[in-house]
C-alpha cells in the first residue's frame, strides 16, 4: 500500500476512534487547526508527561515555568521574530494555491531519496544476506544517477536559503520542473517573505501602541525569567528551565495533518551554562534527546540525526531528530546551541543587566544557552504513525491496531464483563475500582467479547480483562495482551502488578541512559 494511503487511513483513525477531531467541525472546520478527542487528549498529556519527568526528575538541576502567551512587543523584537521571522511563499496562478517554497525543494530532495530507497530495498530483496548496501549505492548506476541530482539539487538549495536569495528559490523551482500538485502546472509566481506572526491589539482602543503578539514560540518566555528563577530558586550554572505550552503561527502553508499547525504546543528546555562548554552539553543534550525517543521503542532506525547548514542568526550548532513518517523523515525535534544571543538581545532592548555572578570564578556574564525544542503534536503525529498496523490473522480475518507504547496509551487496562448480567458487570465494577488509582482502567459491557477486543486494539489499549463465571468461583480473569493477543488466566489480585510497572512513565524514565 502507498504510503500516502496509509497516511490518509491514520487520518480517518484518528477522527474515527476519538483521537484528533477537525476544529469547529459542525462549521466544516478552520483550516490547519484541529481538537484532540477523549482518546487523543489522554495520549498527548502521556507524552508531555513523560518529557516533563525526564527534564524535573531526572535532572535535580533543571526546573519549570507557565510563561504568559502574551508578552509585551518589545520581547519580539528582541528576538528578532518582528524583522525575521519570515517564510519564502510562492503561489500557483492557475490553482489560486499558495506554497512554501522551501518546502516544495525539499519534497523534490525527498523523492531522490525515495527513488534511491527503492532501488536499494528492491535489491535487498533479491540479494538477501548476502547483499552489501554500501557496494550497492557505490556502483549501481541509477542510485548514483539519483544520488547525483540529489546533491546538487541539495547544494544549490543550501546556498539560495543563505540569503535567502528569492530569486534563485523560484529558478530552482523551474529547473526542476516542480508542478502544482492541484493543477498539475508550473505557472508559478515571484517567491516573497511572509511575517508569521498573529497579531492583536491590547486595552479599551485599536490603537497601533497596543499591537502585540501570539508568541511564536515558548522561549522566549523562559529567557525573560532567567533572572527570576535563578534569584529565587538560587540556581548555579548549568541549570535548566522548561515549559510546555501553545504557540501560534500564521502557516499559509499547513498541511500534514496535525505536523504543521496554525496553533500547536511545544516542549521546550533552556540549558543555560558557562560560555565555552556549550558543544560539551550540545553534545550531550543529542545523546539524552536520542535515547529519550528511542526508549519508546518505535525503532532506532527510525531515527535520524540532520544537522542544520544554514544556522540561524543565533546559533552556533544545529541538528534535528527526524522520524521516518509516511512522508518521509521528518523533524520531530531541535536541539540548538543558541551561543548568549537571547539573553545579550534581552538586557541592551529592556535596559536591564542580566547576568550570572559566578561565585567561583568571582565574575559576572552572559550565559550561554543549549535548546531542546519538541512539538507535543509532532510526537504525537510519530507515535501514531508507528503504531497504526493492519494485520491479517491465522483464521483469516484481520484487524486493525495501535500498537502504542504502554505507558503512552490512553488506556491502560479495559475490563470486559463477558455477558451484561448475571453478576459479571458488578465485579468488572469491583475490578476497575481496585485498579483506576494505579492506571487509567475503563470498562466496556457493550457487544460480543470479540468486537470489544478489536475496539480496545484500534485505540491502543494494552490489557484487556476478561470477567466470566469462573471469576466468580476461583476470583480469575483472563489477561489478554494487545500486540500478540496472547491470554492467560490469572488471579485478580495479580493484575496490578502485572500491568502497573510496564504502563508506567517510570517505565520509561529507566530506560534513557543521562551519565
Amino acid at each position: 500500500m502507498a504510503q500516502e494511503d496509509v497516511f490518509k487511513k491514520i487520518v480517518s483513525h484518528c477522527k474515527e476512534y476519538g483521537f484528533v477531531f477537525p476544529s469547529s467541525d459542525i462549521y466544516d472546520g478552520l483550516a490547519a487547526v484541529y481538537d484532540y478527542g477523549q482518546n487523543g487528549v489522554e495520549l498527548k498529556n502521556n507524552i508531555k508527561q513523560y518529557w516533563w519527568q525526564s527534564m524535573v526528575l531526572l535532572h535535580s538541576n533543571i526546573v519549570g515555568i507557565d510563561a504568559s502567551i502574551f508578552m509585551h512587543p518589545t520581547v519580539w523584537k528582541a528576538s528578532g521574530h518582528v524583522d525575521a521571522f519570515n517564510d519564502p511563499l510562492i503561489d500557483n496562478r492557475d490553482s489560486k494555491k499558495r506554497y512554501r517554497a522551501d518546502n516544495l525543494i525539499e519534497d523534490q530532495i525527498g523523492k531522490y531519496e525515495e527513488k534511491i530507497a527503492k532501488e536499494v530495498a528492491k535489491a535487498a530483496k533479491k540479494f538477501g544476506d548476502s547483499f552489501d548496501e554500501a557496494k550497492f549505492r557505490e556502483t549501481n548506476p541509477r542510485v548514483l544517477e539519483n544520488q547525483k541530482k540529489r546533491d546538487e539539487l541539495h547544494a544549490r538549495y543550501t546556498e539560495a536559503m543563505q540569503g535567502p536569495d528569492l530569486e534563485a528559490l523560484k529558478q530552482i523551482i523551474l529547473d526542476e520542473g516542480i508542478t502544482d500538485p492541484i493543477s498539475g502546472t508550473k505557472n508559478w509566481t515571484d517567491v516573497r517573505q511572509f511575517n508569521l506572526m498573529f497579531s492583536t491589539e491590547v486595552g479599551a482602543s485599536a490603537e497601533a501602541t497596543n499591537k502585540i503578539y501570539l508568541r511564536p514560540e515558548t522561549a522566549q518566555g523562559i529567557f525573560v525569567n532567567f533572572l527570576n528563577v535563578q534569584k529565587t530558586g538560587r540556581m548555579k550554572l548549568p541549570f535548566g528551565i522548561c515549559q510546555i505550552g501553545k504557540a501560534f503561527r500564521n502557516e499559509i502553508v499547513a498541511r500534514q495533518f496535525v505536523f504543521r499547525m496554525r496553533e500547536f504546543e511545544q516542549m521546550e528546555m533552556q540549558f543555560f551554562c558557562q560560555p565555552g562548554t556549550e558543544m560539551k552539553w550540545f553534545e550531550y543534550w543529542k545523546k539524552h534527546r536520542l535515547a529519550w525517543h528511542e526508549a519508546l521503542g518505535m525503532g532506532d532506525e527510525n531515527y535520524r540525526f540532520h544537522d542544520h547548514e544554514k544556522l540561524a542568526h543565533y546559533a552556533n550548532a544545529a541538528t534535528d531528530i527526524e522520524f521516518h513518517m509516511p512522508f518521509g523523515f521528518k523533524e520531530v525535534e531541535g536541539i540548538h546551541s543558541r551561543t548568549d544571543f537571547d539573553l545579550s538581545q534581552h538586557e541592551k532592548f529592556s535596559g536591564r543587566q542580566i547576568k550570572y555572578f559566578d561565585p567561583e570564578r568571582n565574575e559576572s556574564y552572559t550565559p550561554y544557552d543549549v535548546e531542546t525544542s519538541i512539538g507535543v503534536d509532532r510526537m504525537f503525529l510519530s507515535v501514531m504513525c508507528h503504531s497504526y498496523t493492519e494485520e491479517q490473522l491465522e483464521n483469516g480475518s484481520s484487524r486493525i491496531v495501535l500498537k502504542l507504547p504502554e505507558p503512552l496509551a490512553p488506556v491502560k487496562c479495559a475490563v470486559l464483563p463477558l455477558v451484561n448480567k448475571d453478576g459479571l458487570p458488578e465485579k468488572a465494577r469491583e475490578i476497575v475500582n481496585s485498579l483506576k488509582f494505579h492506571f487509567n482502567t475503563h470498562m466496556e459491557a457493550k457487544d460480543s467479547i470479540g468486537k470489544r477486543y478489536r475496539r480496545q486494539d484500534a485505540i491502543g489499549t494494552p490489557f484487556c480483562v476478561t470477567v466470566d463465571g469462573d471469576t466468580l468461583n476461583d476470583n480469575t480473569v483472563t489477561l489478554r495482551y494487545r500486540d500478540s493477543m496472547k491470554q492467560e488466566r490469572v488471579p485478580v489480585e495479580k493484575l496490578r502488578e502485572i500491568i502497573e510497572d510496564r504502563v508506567s512513565i517510570t517505565s520509561l524514565l529507566k530506560k534513557i541512559d543521562i551519565d
